[in-house]
């Protein structure tokens, strides 16, 4: 190809590579995200939808079906929030596309009318003697070579603009299709939205309906609510006594330890003190491993950290913090951590950790390694506790326990199967605490689900 011919035909095409990125960045990227969210939602809402019927045919679920109809709102409002965010990314498409086709069009109406002048002096030109004055008029031998060096490129030159247009008319299409197609994904998109706002008008209908049932069944949600408390409580009361338990063995195994070493360097052990103090001193000196963020020098005593395994386990379960996976696989939370007001009576329910809603049977696993310090019935609830150092999670509502006592986990393994709450319904409550009995929110300690 001819170099100047060349030249254009690689400058044309950069700018049309140009408009085309910058297409994509209005239209990809984003709006892409977005789309997922929204497939993300959708798949939750069909759940919840699920879910609901399940709980619509056990008499005393009302409190179960109030909780999905509230999920399914807050989804559904998540839901036209995204599909908010596309109409307006798609309308600066639209508009963004509606420039570029007016500066297209106005770039081909330039190029057309260059080239209509350039087409026009060829005209009056066409005669041979005109171009052999223009050659024998020259001062030299390389002011003429010079000229005839000018028509070419003059000719080449012409090439180039038809070539341009061309080009520019293609890309001008290109453009205005674009734009067409943005507007039809607006429109179907808005009318997505439409959709949307009328089921999230009738899911809020429902729960309006379900919290005047509850205030005609305010008795019976009273006796609901006491039998999750006294629940609540002997959980409480179990799990206190099983980290009492364990350190209680660990204060007595970091005394069997200090009494070794008193024993086999009697003159060098200058240290003296309570068993707590002893047992400070040893739990500040030990090195952290395994990439963990803090160190071990200032951590509050804990009876529980007095080893360097027991350390690192604390430690590393609070790094994750935010980043635990989900006991089970698929769920809603019914009940979240807290104190929670019931809509339609002056009733309040705690709870010490959360109630995830899933299929009877359903694989729980564990969080995070650790080792399995209870297996047991609390209150006829099959339950699972594990110790990750100073850290202690609890699984109850169980059908069946797949581990044992002393028996060491990792995050990922299967510690038994959902049961049944005191509702009829499938779930499994999980909670998270420390050696002092303190619970936690789980949901800020797990993986955002989006």
């Amino acid at each position: 190809m001819n170099p100047m011919l060349k030249k254009w035909t690689i400058l044309i095409c950069i700018c049309i590579a140009c408009c085309f990125n910058h297409a994509n960045a209005q239209n990809g990227g984003s709006r892409d995200d977005l789309q997922k969210q929204a497939q993300t939602l959708q798949k939750e809402l069909d759940a919840l939808n699920n879910l609901l019927e399940q709980t619509k045919k056990n008499k005393k679920s009302s409190l179960a079906q109030l909780a999905v109809i509230r999920n399914k709102i807050s989804k559904r409002a998540a839901l036209i929030n995204g599909i908010a965010k596309q109409v307006k990314l798609l309308d600066n498409a639209i508009q963004s596309n509606q420039q570029d086709v007016r500066r297209l069009n106005n770039e081909l109406d330039t190029l057309k009318y260059r080239y209509a002048k350039s087409i026009v002096f060829a005209y009056q030109s066409r005669s041979g003697y005109e171009y052999l004055n223009f050659l024998f008029s020259a001062g030299s031998f390389n002011d003429a070579v010079k000229r005839i060096t000018y028509l070419k490129s003059y000719r080449q030159n012409r090439e180039a603009q038809a070539m341009a247009i061309g080009l520019s008319e293609n890309n001008l299409k290109t453009k205005i299709n674009i734009l067409s197609e943005n507007k039809q994904d607006r429109l179907k998109t808005m009318s997505a939205q439409t959709v949307q706002l009328k089921v999230l008008q009738d899911d809020r209908k429902e729960q309006d309906k379900v919290v005047s049932q509850l205030k005609s069944k305010e008795q019976e949600i009273t006796t609901q609510v006491r039998q999750k408390e006294a629940q609540r409580r002997k959980m409480q009361a179990a799990i206190a006594a099983v980290i009492k338990r364990e350190m209680q063995e660990a204060v007595k195994r970091e005394n069997e330890r200090l009494a070794k070493l008193k024993a086999a360097n009697p003159a060098g052990n200058k240290t003296t003190g309570s068993t707590e103090e002893k047992a400070k001193t040893s739990a500040n000196v030990g090195k952290v491993e395994g990439g963990l963020k803090s160190t071990t020098s200032n951590r509050p005593y804990s009876a529980l950290e007095t080893t360097e395994e027991g350390r690192e386990t604390s430690i590393s379960f609070e790094n994750n913090k935010g980043g635990l996976p989900w006991p089970v696989a698929t769920g809603i939370v019914n009940i979240h951590f807290g104190v929670e007001s019931i809509p339609g009576t002056k009733l309040d329910r705690k709870s010490d950790g959360i109630e995830v809603a899933v299929p009877r049977g359903t694989a729980v696993k564990s969080v995070a390694n650790g080792t399995v310090v209870y297996v047991g019935d609390v209150n006829g609830d099959k339950t699972v506790l594990i110790k990750h150092g100073k850290y202690f999670t609890a699984f109850s509502c169980l059908s069946s326990a797949s581990v044992s006592n002393g028996q060491e986990v990792r995050a990922g393994t299967v510690i038994g199967r959902s049961g049944i709450n005191l509702d009829g319904e499938g779930a499994v409550l999980f909670s998270i605490c420390n050696e002092k009995a303190v619970y936690f929110d789980p949901e800020n300690w797990l993986k955002a689900k989006r």
